[in-house]
């Protein structure tokens, strides 16, 4: 590993680990606001956001930063070329019903190019981290997706938007997932749904409503442990659109485009 990456890499971690130990402070007692219909924000992702934002760019002046949620201080519109991307709190609705489901999730991105990641569960103290071309850990061991290689053997884990319409694609292909996998499961983290897929706990995913907050560091982490992850239309993942089909292995992947492709010719047809 170069030295940038290494020094990119030390600081990602230990920023998402500020960020996990400022989220558990307010345990319990984080004001909450709703940003739109069944999406919310708290007093801990403001205050989490803005000590990730501290800790990187107080380590890098000349990057910039880009987070879900506005703070006092945010990012000038300017554009660095070094992209921090943040989620302080993914998994908020969990958080606030008092589920232990719930990380913050850093990347730094270079014209495009993912470099290193980090997502940190605080309450289990678990800590993905990944380097671009290097491989993916998990609390420094190495991670690989799992071998499964059939729908019908597969732990699958869907993304719904917050206000999730009953004609949207995501429900669509869960209906049509849901006898040919193994079981599905929804668990409210994006960032963590990836992680899980990288460890071998999940074998596919799929979300057609993530933002690149959401995912940018969780992409990372599967390809670098395994995975096969692709645009829901079969085209490349696209980091600004951060809407994908992600599987354990091409082979799982391509029974899972298959899928996708016949929801989107019903629906054609309807």
């Amino acid at each position: 590993m170069d030295n940038d990456k290494k020094n990119y890499l030390q600081v990602c971690e230990k920023a998402v680990r500020i960020g996990g130990r400022v989220v558990q402070q307010w345990v319990g007692h984080a004001k909450v606001h709703e940003k739109g219909p069944a999406d919310f924000v708290t007093q801990a992702d403001l205050a989490s956001q803005e000590a990730v934002r501290q800790a990187v760019l107080g380590a890098f002046p000349n990057h910039c930063l880009l987070g879900e949620e506005e703070g006092p201080n945010a990012t000038p519109t300017d554009r660095a070329e070094y992209r921090w991307i943040v989620d302080p709190l993914d998994g908020t609705t969990n958080y606030i019903h008092g589920i232990p489901h719930y990380c913050v999730s850093l990347a730094l991105e270079c014209n495009g190019d993912l470099l290193v990641g980090a997502v940190f569960d605080p309450v289990l103290d678990e800590c993905y981290t990944a380097v671009s071309g290097q491989g993916a850990w998990l609390n420094g061991r190495p991670i690989h997706t799992s071998r499964v290689a059939s729908l019908a053997e597969s732990l699958a884990v869907v993304g719904f938007p917050p206000n999730v319409q009953v004609d949207s694609p995501d429900v669509a292909l869960f209906l049509d997932m849901l006898t040919r996998c193994q079981a599905i499961r929804r668990t409210g983290s994006a960032a963590l749904n990836l992680c899980y897929l990288a460890a071998g706990r999940f074998d596919l995913f799929w979300s057609f409503s993530t933002h690149i907050w959401d995912v940018a560091a969780g992409v990372l982490i599967l390809r670098e442990a395994g995975g096969a992850l692709s645009s829901p239309t079969g085209g490349p993942f696209c980091l600004e659109d951060a809407c994908f089909l992600a599987a354990a292995n091409p082979k799982l992947h391509t029974q899972l485009q298959e899928a996708a492709s016949r929801r989107g010719r019903r629906r054609d047809r309807s």
